[in-house]
């Protein structure tokens, strides 16, 4: 389990000591950072992710969905949240990579125990059960990446804006 775990990692642009790869050309890596991210389900995938994070427009868009979990991209407007959500199975990682937010936690709306503001580089960690919302508090769009274990989106979900979010049955 740890080497596919550690496998993983390094592909979806973590670096992992004595794993790492270099980069064949620049030529190459500059087309990469123009692709279009899709997902692709669960077949090897590598991608420039702080590119793709910072160039998404989307609200939602998953980037890649395994077996044990999934990678999200969302780009949260100016005013905008995620909105409260309960995921009762599944823990969370989620990385600023650009903008300013507020992430709140707890046990319901009424009842947070945890509020802190975040910025590019931060990450949450959320577990299981534990109710929670991130708030764009900043003047311009909330970059970030979201990995779900297990995964909680279908496959290829984009949702362009929040609104789409929560008329999606599958959401």
């Amino acid at each position: 389990m740890i080497t596919k775990i550690s496998a993983l990692i390094c592909v979806v642009g973590f670096a992992v000591p004595g794993i790492a790869q270099a980069q064949s050309s620049s030529a190459a890596a500059k087309d990469e950072r123009n692709m279009t991210i899709k997902d692709i389900g669960p077949k090897p995938q590598s991608f420039d992710l702080e590119n793709a994070t910072r160039s998404n427009t989307n609200f939602r868009t998953t980037a890649w969905t395994g077996r044990y979990l999934q990678m999200t991209l969302m780009s949260i407007p100016v005013g905008g949240e995620i909105g409260w959500e309960v995921h009762p199975d599944g823990d969370q990682f989620v990385r600023l990579d650009g903008g300013r937010g507020r992430v709140q936690m707890g046990e319901s709306k009424d009842r947070i125990t945890f509020d802190k503001e975040v910025s590019d580089g931060w990450c949450i960690l959320i577990p299981a059960g534990i109710g929670h919302n991130v708030i764009n508090i900043g003047n311009e769009p909330m970059q970030l990446y979201v990995i779900y274990a297990p995964p909680e989106h279908k496959a290829g979900t984009v949702h362009k804006t929040a609104a789409d979010a929560a008329a999606d049955s599958h959401h």
